[in-house]
């Protein structure tokens, strides 16, 4: 056989091996809808979060809305459980009530929103404790905030207990009228306090939720008692109406948090404390994270002992309006669903993947014990000309499968 024979059988045979791992790496990519618009008595299902446990269960987790009216209608906290890695689910249920009347907040009441039937709940996040606990924290119309706990691996929670008390020490500098915890997940930090991003607003801008600051509550006490900590994001002309946040702990203990706002940069935000409550970094952008102004996740891929420390981060990777450059500061299309990866604590982010080119929003992201990552995200109806929730959708992966857009 010739040198030129040679070379084109070679070429062929990369050129085949090539494709052989673009299609097992396709094929490694598994997705299923837990919750479907018009199921059940709810028009749309919104703000999804997933955990797994110590155990290795998956809690999913969502909003139920009632009616397709936005963020202050009649709206529940379900929650579906599977122990088989995905491949099977309970039932939904309603996991979140709070007994007697319920006030609505003043602030919409305001603006005129939220006059409706039935209680908002809302920002449902759930905490994987490493010693089997499931923490779990909602809140009720924007106003009031309650923890409840699962010692059973997520199959019943106790009753809700208010913790509202917390955001108390916020008002000393920002005086809220409207509040509301992750969404997404909260973190247990390695010296075992539980830590929860938390918004808070005057409640005077537009849909009550504007403006706004960004901060975190914990407890070090295994969620009996929770606390405020410091303003971690600020509301400034650079950094505007900073809102939903994620957190994650870095190798050296220090916790990083991860926020959206409205800023003209259309960036993401990231901020720095030695123990996630007090003594913020300034706010900084991160230039490989785009904002089209929608929720983000992070989660820890793998543990810090050694490099390389793994983190990984998803959104809707989207600067466009319509097809169009969007203006400085405003809402760009929520589409092209994309996981990140960073190798270096977060410093850089240097390999993505596409979950979903389509019309896609919040969505959140949970690592297993196994090496799988499961994210759940609200997907759009393909050929829509806008954004509309037709199902929370639960894609599960493998880490290969995010590599392999990189070689």
């Amino acid at each position: 056989m010739n040198r030129f024979l040679r070379s084109v059988l070679m070429h062929r045979l990369l050129l085949g091996a090539a494709l052989a791992a673009s299609t097992a790496a396709a094929a490694s990519l598994s997705s299923t809808d837990l919750f479907t618009a018009g199921s059940h008595g709810y028009a749309i299902y919104r703000i999804p979060g997933i955990v797994v446990t110590a155990k290795g269960a998956l809690l999913a987790y969502a909003e139920a809305r009632r009616h397709a009216s936005g963020d202050w209608g009649a709206i529940d906290i379900v929650l579906r459980r599977s122990q088989d890695g995905g491949r099977s689910w309970s039932p939904q249920r309603v996991i979140a009530e709070v007994p007697g009347p319920v006030a609505k907040n003043p602030a919409a009441v305001a603006q005129k929103l939220g006059l409706v039937d039935g209680v908002t709940y809302n920002n449902p996040v759930a905490i994987a404790a490493r010693d089997g606990t499931v923490h779990f924290l909602f809140c009720v119309e924007y106003m009031r905030a309650f923890y409840m706990r699962s010692r059973d691996d997520g199959r019943t929670f106790s009753p809700p207990v208010e913790i509202t008390r917390a955001f108390e020490a916020f008002r000393r500098t920002y005086d809220w009228k409207v509040l509301a915890t992750g969404p997404g997940h909260g973190i247990e930090l390695r010296n075992g306090r539980l830590l929860v991003p938390v918004w808070i607003s005057l409640g005077t801008g537009g849909h009550a939720h504007r403006p706004s600051v960004v901060a975190t509550i914990f407890s070090d006490d295994g969620g009996n008692t929770w606390q405020g900590g410091e303003i971690a994001v600020p509301d400034t002309p650079e950094v505007v109406n900073p809102s939903e946040t994620a957190a994650v702990e870095l190798a050296g203990g220090r916790v990083m948090l991860n926020a959206r706002s409205e800023s003209p940069r259309h960036r993401r935000v990231v901020v720095f404390s030695p123990d996630g409550a007090t003594r913020w970094s300034a706010p900084r952008f991160q230039e490989e994270l785009v904002e089209p102004i929608c929720f983000a996740s992070l989660v820890r891929y793998g543990d810090t002992r050694r490099p390389p420390y793994r983190i990984l981060f998803v959104n809707p990777d989207n600067l466009k309006r319509g097809g169009e450059e969007g203006q400085p500061g405003r809402n760009r299309d929520r589409k092209n669903l994309t996981v990140q990866l960073s190798e270096d604590d977060g410093a850089t982010w240097k390999v993505k993947r596409v979950i979903e080119p389509g019309w896609a929003g919040y969505a959140d992201i949970a690592a297993g014990p196994d090496g799988a990552i499961y994210c759940l995200f609200e997907r759009g109806a393909a050929g829509a000309d806008h954004f509309r929730p037709v199902a929370l959708t639960l894609v599960k992966f493998p880490l290969s499968w995010l590599t392999a857009a990189s070689k």
